[in-house]
């Protein structure tokens, strides 16, 4: 559940409401967000629902709350390359490698 920052970088945007959040863990709990369609994301992986009762659509991807989608873009990307560098120090440890489990850039 993303209920952190949405619409713009720190400073800009601003925190998802309360009852946006709850509507998310809400639908989730009583099985409602089953009942959509899912985008994907190209660069995380992660799922997108298309749509949660009495939430707006466009908070559910963040790129469509950024009043300038190519700085979404951006900030994703810039982010994504820290995820795969810090992935790096840990490539080769242990019984699982993570690293292919990481964003795509």
């Amino acid at each position: 559940v993303n209920s952190a920052w949405s619409g713009g970088p720190y400073g800009v945007g601003e925190r998802m409401s309360i009852s946006t959040t709850r509507n998310c863990v809400n639908a989730i709990l009583d099985g409602t967000i089953e009942d959509t369609t899912w985008e994907k994301d190209q660069v995380f992986g992660w799922e997108i629902p298309a749509s949660i009762p009495d939430v707006d659509p466009d908070v559910l991807h963040p790129r469509n709350t950024w009043s300038d989608p190519k700085e979404y873009d951006e900030a994703e990307k810039k982010l994504a390359e820290m995820y795969v560098a810090n992935f790096e120090k840990y490539a080769g440890k242990g019984d699982t490698d993570y690293t292919q489990y990481g964003p795509k850039v």
